[in-house]
């Protein structure tokens, strides 16, 4: 789930929006009133190629500003540098696999090419085109360019595309974008910079390619968390249980299903890392052996499944010393503050965040969610029935006052 931003977020701000020639440029429309009505002023400049797809009067409706689609549009006022210094934010949707390799190697042969070599302020691109065209190695090697120079990278998503195909290569929404923007101009704090990994979902541990044990985590906790995390200013790595959720802005994903690839995932990236954040439901248990073919239902091996340990993940970060900040969450039915004073010192956290998850409105599979979180030194912050993005800002606001 993706938290609109409010309606005050960039107010006095003045984001330039630049639009390149994509079947997604139509959407770039809806981005623009979702900036206004985030409190921005809106300026708009195109590619001759993007009027193709949505006339520069669509904007000029929309903004209330004019648009310029060409650097000799009032040439006398040099149009490309004058927009380029009023920007306090450029973000550019959407962002062709031309728009970007322009940007990477520095081309300035339009309007939108010509303002990005004058921007100073903070930059969001979101990427839009086909999938071969994004996952083609030039692609890839100019957006790890881009990045390297402080350029926030949102998406894409996967999804429709043109022409019916699917695949990743959709254009982000417009929630998306418009907190990536937010957080580009967020001032800098705690979090600014902080290498943060986040862990969500439920893993599935495989009994046969058909089934598997798991339970009733949906991810949401965690993933609100990396996107608070990341609209903070940190470098968010989130690994990523099975769950439909769409990856938060500025935010790198990774993929696991098992609890063996979690932890080997969570351990490599927690190297150096500031803050941990483990809000994954992991399994406990794994079955002992792993059949590669269905297992019929009038076998005798399907009446009973012999279980094994998996690796205590939590435990292990938590004896390792390496971050600066470990969290852990407590998942409880009873006695929740006992369990969790419990698992705080025993694991060795500097946080847990404890919450029943047998009531209706909290805890696995909805928005909302009330919990405990508990420090080293007393620390106790009872969170009322809240949303999960507003819990989210509460951890956020311990881990840093931690750091």
């Amino acid at each position: 789930m993706t938290t609109a931003p409010s309606r005050d977020a960039l107010a006095g701000r003045h984001v330039l929006l630049g639009v390149s020639g994509g079947i997604a440029a139509y959407k770039a429309a809806s981005l623009a009133r979702a900036l206004l009505k985030a409190g921005a002023t809106v300026q708009v400049v195109m590619t001759t190629a993007a009027t193709e797809f949505v006339g520069p009067a669509t904007f000029e409706g929309i903004t209330a500003r004019p648009v310029y689609t060409d650097v000799f549009d009032r040439a006398d006022r040099i149009p490309h540098v004058r927009v380029a210094r009023e920007a306090d934010a450029a973000v550019f949707a959407p962002a062709t696999a031309n728009l970007i390799a322009k940007f990477a190697v520095g081309i300035a042969d339009d309007m939108v090419s010509s303002v990005y070599t004058c921007l100073t302020c903070p930059m969001v691109v979101a990427p839009a085109m086909h999938t071969e065209m994004w996952e083609h190695p030039a692609t890839q090697a100019n957006v790890t360019t881009l990045v390297e120079r402080g350029v926030t990278i949102v998406g894409p998503d996967s999804g429709q595309l043109a022409g019916g195909d699917e695949g990743p290569g959709r254009l982000a929404d417009e929630e998306q974008l418009v907190g990536a923007v937010v957080a580009a101009l967020r001032p800098a704090g705690p979090l600014t910079g902080a290498r943060v990994v986040v862990t969500a979902g439920g893993t599935r541990e495989p009994i046969d390619p058909v089934r598997f044990i798991g339970n009733r985590s949906s991810g949401k906790m965690g993933f609100a968390v990396a996107a608070e995390a990341a609209r903070r200013g940190a470098v968010v790595d989130l690994v990523a249980a099975p769950t439909h959720l769409a990856t938060p802005a500025g935010v790198t994903r990774h993929d696991v299903e098992t609890a063996v690839q979690m932890r080997d995932a969570v351990v490599k990236l927690a190297e150096g890392a500031d803050v941990v954040v483990k809000a994954a439901a992991v399994a406990d248990y794994r079955p002992a052996q792993y059949h590669d073919r269905k297992i019929k239902k009038d076998q005798q091996e399907l009446t009973s499944v012999a279980l094994e340990r998996n690796p205590d993940i939590l435990t292990e970060l938590g004896r390792s010393g390496g971050a600066k900040v470990l969290v852990g969450f407590a998942a409880e039915t009873d006695d929740e503050e006992r369990h969790g004073a419990d698992k705080l010192a025993r694991k060795g956290l500097d946080l847990i965040v404890v919450n029943r998850v047998d009531a209706a409105d909290a805890g696995f599979n909805v928005d909302t969610n009330r919990a405990l979180v508990l420090g080293a030194g007393g620390l106790r912050v009872e969170v009322p029935l809240t949303t999960k993005a507003a819990l989210a800002a509460v951890i956020c606001d311990q881990v840093e006052r931690l750091l």
